[in-house]
């Protein structure tokens, strides 16, 4: 066990260091000169050529990379070309309303998807769980800014019980913060948790197939209480891979989520960077993005060791 964590981590590691270089030479042969952006079109070539300097974009792309990666190490991203204002705390403060908004979204996709994937697998070839899987069809066709449109046009518009937008920071009042954060965390949560509920159906009704569970059932035990005591721990494994590409998907997601309702994310951040032809910001932000989506399919490795025996066995 402890060799694969190992191997694991090095596999980590390595995609790291691999993303961060596709990312920099990505962003390095995109047309268009930060100086340019920064100073205007009326700037002179002298002002452009000190500016480049101070920048440092003047020098060999090899030693550009190498200072970048050693900021980041040590969470200095650079100074915005635009703004001049550091990188690194603006990130860490966008981060976190990015981080709640996706684990409240997660939260929201689970509590959808596992009763009702089950209750559905369970009350197979029966109206009602063929009502959930058609309703989850459905939510799987609706993406999760139209779906933060219709709360809003519901619960803030009509009703007025929700707030339409705007970010309150948890430390600051704590009601307002969870009241803030329904429905953008509903519109991640329920799309997500539509497409994850089709996938929990598919790997419990497998798991409902198999032979120790028909030996469950002889002995007298009712299909939910089989399922419970003996298959939703084989059927979680599937659904674990599951899980890692909706977190992934969830993180993308909340970038136009966090443009509909007027969220402080590293989303609403990206668009503006982007807007801005903020390069350098744009860059950090990305290696942000695809370096958390290599944490999460790093961690459903190790939990498939947590979860799977066999995999501890051998």
């Amino acid at each position: 066990m402890a060799l694969r964590i190992l191997r694991r981590t090095a596999i980590f590691v390595v995609s790291v260091a691999v993303a961060s270089i596709a990312v920099f030479l990505f962003m390095a042969v995109l047309p268009g000169d930060p100086a340019q952006v920064a100073l205007g079109v009326n700037a002179t070539p002298e002002l452009l050529a000190q500016t480049r300097h101070e920048f440092g974009i003047d020098r060999p792309l090899t030693t550009q990379y190498l200072d970048w990666m050693r900021g980041v190490v040590t969470g200095d991203f650079g100074r915005s070309y635009v703004t001049r204002d550091l990188i690194g705390p603006q990130l860490v403060d966008r981060l976190g309303v990015t981080l709640w908004l996706v684990g409240a979204g997660m939260v929201v996709a689970l509590i959808v998807a596992i009763p009702f994937g089950s209750f559905a697998a369970v009350r197979h070839r029966k109206a009602s769980g063929t009502l959930i899987s058609g309703l989850s069809q459905l939510g799987v066709a609706i993406p999760a800014f139209l779906a933060g449109i219709l709360l809003v046009q519901l619960f803030a518009v009509q009703w007025k019980l929700l707030p339409s937008g705007g970010w309150t920071p948890p430390n600051q009042n704590f009601g307002e913060f969870v009241r803030g954060l329904i429905l953008p965390a509903s519109s991640l949560g329920l799309v997500q948790g539509a497409v994850l509920t089709r996938y929990v159906r598919s790997a419990v009704l497998d798991t409902l197939n198999e032979d120790y569970l028909r030996t469950a059932r002889a002995k007298g035990l009712r299909p939910g209480q089989a399922l419970r005591r003996h298959g939703l721990r084989n059927a979680a494994v599937p659904v674990v891979t599951v899980l890692g590409l909706q977190l992934t998907t969830l993180l993308i997601g909340a970038v136009v989520v966090e443009r509909v309702f007027v969220l402080p994310g590293l989303g609403s951040m990206l668009l503006d960077s982007v807007a801005a032809r903020d390069l350098l910001t744009v860059q950090g932000i990305v290696l942000v993005l695809v370096v958390a989506a290599l944490l999460v399919n790093f961690v459903v490795d190790l939990l498939y060791t947590v979860i799977d025996p066999r995999l501890r066995r051998s």
